[in-house]
């Protein structure tokens, strides 16, 4: 069986977070919903965020810009891993939104590259960098 080949792991393109929420304040959600001014719970949800997230929105871009964070999808492939390493350099990762660090990227070499890890969303990661890099995740 030489011509299989592994699917690479496919990450969802969002995170689930869980809240509580009072029984008043869940009911007019719920109304809302049944008159059809949301479609579910789910989006009027996304709908307060995204509105509460517009109106911060130059507080947020004036800490990105003086936190120097990458804001959005970053990807480290074992490439960019090993250009940091035959330079001589260590990264320091900060994003706003996803990092991603390639499946075969190895905990040896991320632990050569990356000195520390801050994520303000989601860090995604084999298990075994995940774990090499404990120590370096904020």
């Amino acid at each position: 069986m030489s011509n299989v080949h592994p699917i690479r792991d496919k990450f969802p393109e969002n995170e689930k977070i869980t809240i509580n929420l009072g029984y008043v304040d869940l009911g007019r959600v719920d109304l809302l919903v049944q008159e059809g001014f949301y479609s579910n719970r789910s989006d009027f949800i996304r709908t307060a965020i995204r509105n509460q997230l517009d109106a911060q929105s130059e507080t947020l871009s004036k800490t990105i810009e003086r936190h120097t964070m990458e804001l959005g999808l970053r990807d480290y492939s074992v490439a960019d891993l090993e250009a940091v390493r035959a330079a001589n350099e260590v990264l320091h990762i900060k994003v706003v939104g996803l990092a991603r660090i390639a499946s075969d990227v190895t905990p040896e070499l991320a632990l050569a590259t990356i000195a520390s890890i801050d994520v303000l969303g989601a860090l995604q990661a084999s298990a075994d960098v995940k774990k090499a890099l404990a120590g370096r995740i904020r």
